[in-house]
């Protein structure tokens, strides 16, 4: 394939006319802007940076730009600028919005995306904290972690502690997940609002079926000040804290690419405070923290996953 027909077949994925009847006035399709809320606030940042447009109207619940533009130019023109965008966008925020297809077939089903890079890095994420909880129960030091941790006990650091536990209970986050899914419903993101009350019932199901599994007695080092129940394994606050609170996260980190590092940054410090937070208290052996945030990490691929394929479907349609 030559470089001319590559960059006529890339455009004709990102960037569809749908209407140019009207001289100076045409209506495209791009690829990957329905229900992405980052790419419109981009297009708009662009276009309004555009002196030879006039006006121009972004529409993320279609996929649709309208633009209005000198009538001495053609809308091919317009094209092109708004593919420069649309390409500048996917380097910028490491968004793959192009399916890989042969341009020589008509794909019949869903066409296979590349993974992102953030979904290798927490994949090995997953195998680290399992390898972590393998090696620390071959070895026996779950208790000599927790008798190290109690030594940092004051009555202080016992409130503040208590109250960043306060913010991994299952029905905390129960209601955290239920108000921003009524937010998103109310703003047309039933896709997001659907795979984060699933995600969030579904981890909890997962977590009293493992927990009845394995049975586990918590530890008994020195009493508690909270009352806890349930087995011990795994940690269902760091579970359903990692599962909750990093699957709202990646969607606000889409939503708001340039405060991506922010988001992300405040929402681990939340997750491994909460964990953190079972062991001062005495209530989990180390182990079950890293299983559970473990497989609180799977959860979350899934979700990833079924967010991406769900957007990349979008764009191809």
């Amino acid at each position: 394939m030559n470089a001319d027909s590559s960059h006529r077949y890339d455009r004709n994925i990102l960037i569809q006319a749908i209407h140019t009847a009207v001289k100076g006035r045409a209506r495209y399709k791009v690829s990957g802007l329905k229900h992405s809320d980052s790419l419109k606030k981009y297009i708009v940042s662009r276009l309004s940076q555009e002196k030879i447009i006039a006006q121009f109207q972004v529409n993320d619940l279609t996929g649709n730009v309208l633009v209005i533009f000198n009538q001495d130019l053609s809308p091919n023109a317009i094209a092109l600028i708004l593919q420069n965008i649309v390409l500048d966008y996917t380097k910028k925020f490491n968004k793959l919005l192009v399916p890989k297809v042969d341009i020589n077939e008509k794909p019949k089903t869903l066409p296979i995306f590349t993974v992102n890079n953030q979904l290798i890095q927490l994949s090995g994420a997953i195998f680290s904290l399992a390898l972590c909880s393998a090696l620390l129960h071959r070895y026996g030091l779950d208790r000599s972690i927790l008798l190290a941790i109690q030594k940092l006990h004051t009555p202080l650091v016992d409130r503040l502690i208590v109250g960043i536990t306060f913010f991994g209970e299952p029905l905390v986050l129960l209601l955290i997940s239920l108000g921003v899914e009524i937010n998103w419903l109310s703003n047309n993101r039933r896709w997001q609002a659907t795979t984060l009350g699933i995600a969030t019932s579904g981890a909890m199901v997962l977590m009293a079926l493992l927990k009845v599994l394995f049975g586990r007695a918590r530890p008994t080092l020195w009493k508690w000040i909270i009352n806890v129940g349930h087995p011990s394994f795994p940690s269902g606050h760091a579970m359903l804290s990692l599962v909750v609170y990093g699957l709202i996260a990646y969607i606000f980190a889409k939503q708001y690419p340039q405060r991506q590092k922010q988001i992300f940054t405040l929402a681990a410090i939340l997750i491994i405070a909460i964990g953190f937070s079972r062991l001062y208290l005495g209530v989990h052996w180390p182990t079950d923290v890293f299983v559970g945030y473990a497989v609180g990490l799977l959860c979350l691929v899934a979700c990833i996953i079924t967010l991406e394929l769900e957007q990349k479907y979008l764009a191809y349609e």
